[in-house]
């Protein structure tokens, strides 16, 4: 049960359209100089001698060419906003419909800003572990981060951890500069590589979600957009539904709820349903996540946030 709850709450479906990447701007072009950067000095001809023939007269200089203008560079990048920022953390009890009691903690945490991959890129990491109860029945730990672009508000490079009872895996995908292919690699006992076809602007699971927080929500919003899992993409939807108050560990907070739904390529339902509230203030933190499953549900309550 435990390893559901932080599984699927850390990789929660939820996602956010994106803007259209920024090109780097072109070089400017430069005029040639001599190696001292200077114009070279012309020499005046030494005379010649009496009675030597007169040399024929030199033919006209052909017209120069008209250089060319000097092509504008690009507009500079900017990064866009987002309500959040390095050092963040949100702090959540996972717990179980059905028995009422709490399951495991999971955390959010953006580490640090820094330059990744050629731009400045959000790391954020999510963490899962079981309550020190369960644990002593299921060992489990479960890591996922991503590099959220600060200026595209992409993904660069997801990866995710796990430790079930020993049970170590490690996926990661990498999102190439074309914007429409990446490498999804697997370690377990053996490794393996493996390059897929991606939709233009496709997130991770991850980095959608802090995506969806730099949007602006509002009632009656349709989102959309793809999402990367593991070596397989999806089809994301949703529509973000009126405010409603939701009790927190940081107290009852007004929030908007989207539930998604998600297709694979051939339309056919993935996933189990998933909802989602986010805070109906600019900060637009994910406030609570509950999955649905068979047999009652797992949610994710907000607990602390600094």
């Amino acid at each position: 049960m435990s390893d559901h709850v932080l599984r699927r709450i850390l990789t929660g479906r939820a996602a956010a359209a994106l803007l259209a990447l920024v090109l780097a701007a072109p070089a400017l072009a430069l005029s040639p100089q001599s190696p001292q950067g200077l114009p070279t000095r012309l020499k005046t001809p030494a005379a010649k001698p009496p009675g030597t023939p007169r040399a024929a007269p030199a033919a006209p200089a052909a017209p120069a060419t008209p250089a060319k203008p000097a092509a504008k560079p690009a507009p500079p990048r900017t990064e866009k906003p987002v309500p959040f920022a390095a050092g963040e953390t949100l702090t959540y009890d996972v717990s179980w419909s059905m028995a009422f009691v709490t399951a495991g903690e999971a955390t959010l945490r953006i580490v640090d800003k820094h330059v990744s991959y050629g731009a400045p890129a959000y790391y954020i990491v999510g963490e899962g572990r079981p309550s020190p109860m369960l644990a002593k029945l299921y060992s489990l730990y479960y890591k996922t981060d991503t590099l959220l672009d600060a200026y595209t508000l992409t993904s660069q490079r997801a990866s995710t951890y796990s430790d079930e009872n020993g049970r170590k895996r490690t996926k990661s995908l990498l999102m190439h500069p074309d914007g429409r292919t990446a490498t999804f690699e697997m370690q377990t006992t053996t490794h393996m590589t493996k390059e897929i076809a991606v939709p233009a602007q496709a997130q991770d699971a991850l980095s959608a979600l802090y995506a969806i927080r730099a949007m602006a929500l509002k009632p009656g919003m349709n989102i959309r957009m793809p999402v990367c899992l593991d070596d397989g993409v999806y089809a994301l939807t949703a529509t973000v539904s009126p405010r409603e108050e939701i009790k927190t560990g940081i107290g009852t907070v007004p929030a908007l709820r989207l539930s998604p739904s998600v297709v694979d390529l051939q339309g056919k339902p993935a996933g189990r349903k998933l909802t989602i509230w986010m805070s109906d203030d600019a900060k637009h933190l994910p406030l609570r996540l509950q999955a649905e499953l068979t047999v009652g549900s797992f949610n994710l309550v907000l607990r602390e946030a600094k």
